[in-house]
């Protein structure tokens, strides 16, 4: 039942070759069916495959470097819209998207853009139309095989099932 979560990992190398354009649109259109309070739906999607664009993007947040590597970087906007659960949908379809990256044999990265001057340089690097904010952005391509993964200071595995549950009957 929960393979698909359990194997999913982040992808920080990526192969030279681009993510056709028609993979994407699969992409979002399954991650469309996400749910979403109120069936608000407050996400927006920007594909960026420019190098330069990537790159600039790259350097907008502390864990944005991967974004420069990435053959695509998918932009996820929320509308300025001043509900509180809007950044618990945006975590939803981002898992979504991973997700349905994984299970068509490509590698991905969410990361967040931060602090705010860093949303409001990615909202003029994009031409984003006022009242989008692109807080997220997911580094997408094919691993590259090559590439074992560097050694890493943040602790690998999970808290065992009776460290996060509590019952109360």
């Amino acid at each position: 039942m929960d393979e698909a979560i359990r194997t999913l990992r982040a992808v920080r190398h990526f192969g030279p070759d681009p993510v056709p354009r028609t993979t994407v649109e699969e992409l979002i259109d399954a991650a469309r069916w996400t749910g979403s309070a109120r069936n608000r739906q407050p996400w927006r999607f920007i594909a960026v495959t420019d190098p330069a664009l990537r790159g600039d993007l790259s350097r907008l947040g502390s864990f944005a470097v991967h974004l420069a590597a990435a053959p695509l970087v998918l932009v996820l906007a929320t509308q300025d819209n001043g509900f509180s659960d809007t950044e618990f949908d945006m975590g939803r379809v981002t898992q979504s998207l991973c997700l349905a990256a994984a299970s068509i044999g490509l590698g991905s990265c969410p990361t967040t853009l931060h602090p705010a001057s860093n949303v409001t340089r990615a909202a003029e690097l994009l031409n984003l139309p006022p009242g989008l904010l692109p807080r997220h952005a997911i580094a997408l391509g094919y691993p590259d095989p090559g590439n074992a993964p560097s050694p890493n200071a943040i602790p690998t595995g999970r808290l065992a099932l009776p460290d996060l549950l509590t019952w109360r009957t």
